[in-house]
C-alpha cells in the first residue's frame, strides 16, 4: 500500500467558491456534483494547466477549456455540457483563483488614440452576470416556443465552424477563375445559412402546439425552413436577445489622457490567464 504523500498538506486549496448564475437549473444530474449550498470550490490553475492553456490545437478544439475546468473545478464532471450562461463566470472565477481579483486591460482611446492600461475588478465582473430568462415561452399564434441556453459543446462547434468559414472567405481573394469563385462563394453562403439554422434549432427546447409538444430537432428544423419570414425572424431575434442577455457587457472606460468616455469589449480567454 502506497503511503500518503507527506506533501499533501501543501497541495493547492480552493481560492474561492462560485455560485453559478443558472443556480444549477437546466443541468442533468451527472454534469455537476453540487454541494448542498450550490457553491462550487474553485482551485488555482497548475503548471500543467498553463501548458494546456498554451497548446494551439487544444485551444482551437476547445479541449483546453474542458481540461482546465476539470482541473480547477473538479465538481464539474462534464465541462462540455456546461451552459453558456455559466461558462464566462466559470472562466472569470478560475482567473480570479489563479491571479487575484484584478486583471490588466490594455485599450486604445477612440478619441485621442492613446493606449493605456487599466485594472479590471473581476469581482465586480463576476457579480454582473445574469442567467437570462429562459423560463418564458415565445407565443406565436397558437404555438409556444421554449428556448434553452446552449452548451459549451454547441458554442464551441459553432465557433470552430465560423473560423473555418473565415479561412475560406480569405482564400477566395486568391481565386482568379470567376466561375470557380462564384461556386465557392455559393458554397460558403450555404454553409453560413446551415450554421445559422443549427444555432437556432439547438436553442429551442421544444415547440408546443394545441395537439402536441415537439422536441425532435429534425422536425423543428423542418418547421423553421418552411415557416413564413416574419415567424422565422421573430424566433431568430428572440434567440439573439436571450443570448445577448447572458454575455459579458462592455466596460465603461474613461480615458486617462483626454477624459473621453467609451465602451470597451471585454473577453476572458484561457490563453491569457498566465500573461
Amino acid at each position: 500500500m502506497t503511503p500518503e504523500n507527506p506533501l499533501k498538506q501543501y497541495f493547492r486549496r480552493p481560492a474561492l467558491y462560485l455560485s453559478l448564475p443558472s443556480n444549477g437549473i437546466g443541468y442533468a444530474s451527472d454534469v455537476i456534483d453540487f454541494p448542498e449550498n450550490k457553491e462550487l470550490p474553485v482551485y488555482p490553475m497548475t503548471a500543467i494547466d498553463e501548458i494546456t492553456s498554451r497548446t494551439p490545437d487544444a485551444l482551437y478544439n476547445g479541449l483546453a477549456v474542458v481540461e482546465i475546468i476539470k482541473s480547477c473545478i473538479p465538481a464539474i464532471k462534464k465541462p462540455w455540457e456546461i451552459l453558456n450562461v455559466d461558462l464566462d463566470p466559470i472562466l472569470v472565477a478560475i482567473k480570479m483563483a489563479t491571479n487575484g481579483q484584478a486583471m490588466e486591460l490594455e485599450t486604445a482611446c477612440p478619441s485621442c488614440e492613446e493606449t493605456s492600461k487599466y485594472d479590471v475588478n473581476l469581482t465586480g465582473i463576476l457579480a454582473s452576470f445574469k442567467p437570462g430568462d429562459y423560463s418564458k415561452s415565445l407565443e406565436l399564434n397558437d404555438l409556444k416556443i421554449k428556448f434553452k441556453p446552449s452548451t459549451y459543446k454547441e458554442v464551441n462547434a459553432a465557433s470552430t465552424s465560423q473560423f473555418e468559414i473565415q479561412k475560406i472567405l480569405y482564400s477566395l481573394d486568391s481565386v482568379t477563375d470567376e466561375i470557380e469563385k462564384n461556386k465557392k462563394t455559393a458554397d460558403v453562403l450555404k454553409t453560413i445559412n446551415t450554421l445559422t439554422m443549427s444555432l437556432i434549432v439547438n436553442s429551442i427546447e421544444y415547440i408546443k402546439t394545441p395537439e402536441s409538444t415537439v422536441f425532435d430537432k429534425d422536425h423543428i428544423r423542418e418547421f423553421l425552413e418552411n415557416c413564413d419570414k416574419n415567424t422565422h425572424n421573430t424566433i431568430k431575434e428572440t434567440h439573439i436577445e436571450l443570448r445577448k442577455s447572458t454575455e459579458l457587457k462592455p466596460l465603461e472606460i474613461k480615458c486617462m489622457h483626454c477624459s473621453h468616455e467609451y465602451k470597451q469589449q471585454f473577453n476572458i480567454n484561457i490563453s491569457d490567464f498566465f500573461d
